[in-house]
């Protein structure tokens, strides 16, 4: 059967590209990206079909390479934390491709060992894996697949059509991009508002309901109730009082609250991870008593995956011996290598096997990589004040060093995140597993190349939120922006201990309702999403929370069709274009503020249109909204 062919990584490689710069623009805005792989799969269909002879195992091919986008574009959780800590005035191609490449293999590698473990071996759900397979299937099934598959195309295409429509509404000033409002609350200052972003709203379609009212809670502990409480008597404008309060403060809270919720994430699944690690080695002795191996349990060799494994350390050594040149860690260069060699290995295939085991629990858009960053950030940033604490001098250096070290463990981390639900959907529909990991490595390759030039078109039309000279348009990148914090707390002595203790006792405190609710079948409260509700803007939560409502009733809607599970699928399309839409709309606005030096001149009317804009924003994000998800279901019941 046809399966890694050309014209199936030539799509593939396309589709990256344009998933990693749409994840890119939305992780660094709103500091969430989605899954590509379900996307990836029926654009693929769609397009292989007209050309024919294509096969499930091909097509699982191409949403294999496309759903490494949403992986490499994770990188934007970390890499801006290199402006945010001014260490980097421009982000540098060759060294922030390599970055990305050399740790997305060892991803890919590192979790070759943990396919059977995790995947064949296993009870884990891996929902987003099970899914694909299921589109595959029925998408190649008959001309009633063939059927779905068009709707789909057709959905991703007007989800798309309505998120840039709204951005170029946006981009000319005819409708605000934002609305928000600070009030008195008590003694302090209280806030409310909303990005006027369909791409918000449908990330929330796509995170769940659960997620979603985590985040509120985290809003209204956040906004409503420390800003007042550390605002109160605080002199100055409410507008200025209110940011610095978030910013320093508020921020640090939900940054303790997100580190136990990153540390009982782990500690949750410690058990059922080892246990499911304890039948690598029967497997291996089973191979080597010469059972044969079929064709779907074909991984790339041993000898290959620790070639490549043993390859990589050759230029990430040289990136991390360049990177010190010329600083106060040069004339260390062998305590630094070794750091970074013992770093790399020990807490890389730690994150790999934990971020690959939380994907096959609750899927890789929900999976919290960025608990295992802020881990990251922790363990190396203590570990680099033991070894180099007494250097003299400014400690940017140091800083910036520990977010480099972070970003190739970050990079196994995020892949080992997305590979094994690839992995799980080519169990399911038959792919051969060196094929697929080829593919990955194709895919991981694609994205590193097309993420760097994406990054800089952002960092000078827009800057980063916390770095020199970064202005009122700045993107959040709230994890690089938290990452950064960290490391410049722990290095620079000026972490304040009292508010990320505070935060770890609102972490605790929503742990214990999560095990609760969990114990009592109730629900749950995952504690990672509080603390992004506390840590987030206003502006970005309340949108995503309202996205989360709409998705839960029309999923209820969806139960009640005649093909709920098709139904259901056109709504998460419509979200995933409707997200696309947004992003690509927002690199093309990019690209244009880089080209006129302002977006006021982008503009076709003054100052004195914001209120009026305002009301048409809202009414245009409830029209669009309204009209999409309409024009969809009847597309649901009809097609």
């Amino acid at each position: 059967m046809r399966e890694l062919t050309v014209r199936s990584v030539l799509l593939g490689v396309a589709l990256t590209f344009v998933f990693t710069a749409a994840n890119v623009y939305f992780g660094l805005r709103v500091g969430l990206t989605f899954s590509t792989a379900i996307p990836a799969a029926v654009v693929s269909m769609a397009l292989l079909r007209t050309l024919g002879g294509a096969t499930i195992v091909e097509n699982n091919i191409v949403q294999t390479i496309g759903s490494a986008a949403g992986a490499v574009a994770t990188m934007v959780f970390v890499l801006p934390g290199f402006v945010i800590v001014g260490w980097w005035s421009e982000i540098p191609y060759w060294e922030t491709m390599l970055v990305c490449a050399t740790g997305g293999i060892l991803g890919v590698m590192l979790s070759v060992p943990m396919r059977r473990a995790l995947v064949v071996d296993s009870d884990l759900p891996y929902p987003e894996g099970v899914a694909g397979a299921e589109i595959l299937r029925v998408g190649m099934a008959d001309a009633a697949g063939a059927g779905e598959n068009r709707a789909g195309l057709r959905t991703i295409v007007l989800g798309a059509l309505a998120g840039a429509g709204f951005g170029l509404l946006s981009t000319l000033r005819l409708a605000a991009g934002e609305v928000s409002k600070v009030f008195k609350l008590g003694a302090g200052y209280g806030t409310l508002g909303a990005s006027l972003s369909l791409g918000l709203v449908a990330i929330g379609h796509l995170i769940g309901l659960a997620t979603g009212i985590a985040m509120l809670t985290g809003l209204v502990t956040g906004k409503l109730i420390l800003l007042p409480w550390l605002s109160a008597g605080v002199p100055g404008e409410a507008e200025e009082v209110a940011a610095t309060v978030l910013g320093e403060q508020v921020r640090m809270i939900g940054a303790g609250a997100m580190a136990v919720a990153a540390l009982w994430a782990l500690v949750r699944i410690s058990g059922a991870m080892l246990r499911g690690l304890g039948g690598i080695a029967a497997t291996a002795r089973a191979r080597r008593g010469g059972e044969a191996i079929a064709l779907t349990e074909r991984d790339l060799p041993g000898g290959w995956v620790l070639g490549i494994s043993a390859a990589m350390f050759g230029p990430i050594l040289y990136l991390v011996w360049r990177f010190v040149q010329g600083g106060p860690l040069a004339d260390a260069i062998l305590p630094v290598l070794l750091l970074a060699l013992v770093f790399i290995i020990v807490v890389g295939v730690f994150t790999a096997v934990v971020t690959g085991y939380m994907a096959g629990l609750v899927g890789t858009s929900n999976s919290p990589v960025s608990g295992v960053g802020i881990l990251a950030v922790l363990i190396v940033s203590v570990l680099i004040a033991a070894m180099f604490g007494s250097v003299e001098g400014d400690r940017a250096p140091l800083i910036a060093f520990a977010l480099f070290l972070v970003s190739f463990v970050f990079g196994i981390a995020i892949v080992a995140n997305d590979n094994l639900q690839d992995l799980k959907t080519g169990q399911l529909v038959g792919s051969t597993p060196w094929k697929q990991q080829a593919a990955l490595i194709i895919g991981v390759v694609a994205g590193s190349l097309v993420l760097p030039p994406v990054l800089q078109l952002l960092a000078n039309s827009f800057g980063f939120a916390g770095a020199p000279g970064a202005g009122p348009n700045a993107l959040a990148a709230p994890q690089a922006s938290l990452f950064a914090a960290i490391a410049q707390g722990v290095l620079g002595g000026t972490l304040r201990w009292d508010l990320v203790a505070l935060g770890a006792g609102i972490g605790v405190i929503v742990v214990i309702v999560d095990e609760v609710l969990r114990a009592s079948g109730r629900g749950k409260l995952p504690p990672l999403a509080v603390g992004m509700g506390i840590y987030l803007p206003v502006t970005l939560v309340l949108p995503t929370v309202i996205g989360t409502v709409i998705g839960h009733f029309w999923n209820r809607m969806a139960a009640g069709t005649a093909r709920p599970e098709f139904t259901e699928r056109l709504g998460v399309l419509l979200a995933t274009g409707l997200v696309v839409g947004d992003s690509l709309f927002g690199l093309a606005f990019a690209g244009a503020v880089g080209a006129v030096g302002d977006p006021a001149r982008l503009a076709i009317v003054g100052e004195g249109f914001a209120p009026i804009a305002e009301w048409i924003g809202i009414a245009a994000v409830v029209a669009l909204l309204a009209g999409a998800y309409a024009r969809t279901r009847r597309r649901a019941l009809n097609d």
